[in-house]
């Protein structure tokens, strides 16, 4: 760990299992070692600099699942200090749109991806003869990010990690979730109850990469601790008078735990949820 001024410089090194590499879900390397500069202030609010166990399982979700995601065009919402960006880089997705609406934390951003060695475009129009990740880093406050400015975005994935903790931005995030996602209609398999676990029908179990293929897009991954049960029911009440349909797919889908060092990190803490939007309502 290196001192950066206000910043310390962490390593996350993602180990893939033995013979993971021949699956089809798990690229072929060894070890994905991702340098990030993190806050020391988390405590005086400098949380969108801060790495947080949501962020580090929606990155094994991506890392383990590349099918789903390479090729696609992804945009992530409150993407903090990058990690969830740069592991789409990885796995080829055509694009990662990655957004905060806190102008710090944006810097910051933009710092790891350049730690990482990924060229930033201004301009998502433009196109490399190398096949690689177009990234690109935007200021999006949701509260002001008009409708226009959100449909021109047209991703297949959204993605975000902790980013219903806050009941007065919830209003603003389904908003947003709402705009991208009712590009198409969507047929609901289950719904969530305000403890957060799906009441689909539990029958045979799907092959997981089969499950996520077939979900319609656009379609919004969110990774989030449930600090507040309030708060997540508050969110659950948004997401259904929006016509959005919210399924746990905690139990459904398991990442590779890419972090066995880590003691520190609580993959049980976080659940995964999928959210489409649904016009058949």
């Amino acid at each position: 760990m290196v001192k950066r001024n206000s910043r310390v410089c962490k390593c996350i090194s993602f180990l893939f299992p033995d013979g993971c590499s021949e699956a089809p879900s798990c690229p072929s390397v060894v070890k994905l070692m991702v340098p990030l500069q993190c806050s020391l202030n988390i405590l005086e609010g400098d949380t969108g600099c801060a790495i947080w166990p949501s962020s580090l399982l929606l990155s094994e979700f991506v890392l383990s699942f590349p099918e789903v995601f390479s090729n696609k065009s992804c945009f992530e919402v409150g993407s903090g200090v990058g990690l969830v960006g740069i592991c789409l880089a990885h796995i080829k997705a055509s694009k990662a749109i990655l957004s905060d609406g806190d102008l710090s934390s944006l810097d910051n951003l933009k710092n790891n991806l350049e730690l990482n060695q990924l060229n930033i475009t201004s301009d998502m129009l433009e196109r490399s003869t190398q096949v690689q990740t177009l990234v690109k880093c935007i200021y999006l406050p949701w509260e002001s990010a008009s409708e226009s400015e959100l449909q021109d975005l047209k991703p297949d994935i959204i993605l975000g990690a902790d980013v219903i903790y806050d009941p007065a931005c919830l209003p603003h995030l389904i908003r947003l979730l709402t705009i991208i996602l009712r590009k198409k209609p969507f047929s609901h398999q289950g719904k969530v109850n305000s403890n957060g676990q799906s009441n689909a029908a539990t029958g045979a179990p799907y092959a997981i990469s089969s499950f996520l293929e077939s979900e319609t897009t656009p379609v919004a991954y969110i990774a989030s601790v449930i600090r507040n049960m309030d708060t997540f029911s508050y969110f659950l009440k948004l997401a259904d008078q929006a016509n959005l349909h919210v399924l746990d797919i905690t139990d459904t889908v398991k990442p590779v735990n890419m972090l066995p060092y880590m003691q520190s990190y609580d993959r049980t803490s976080v659940r995964l949820f999928s959210l489409s939007y649904n016009c058949l309502s």
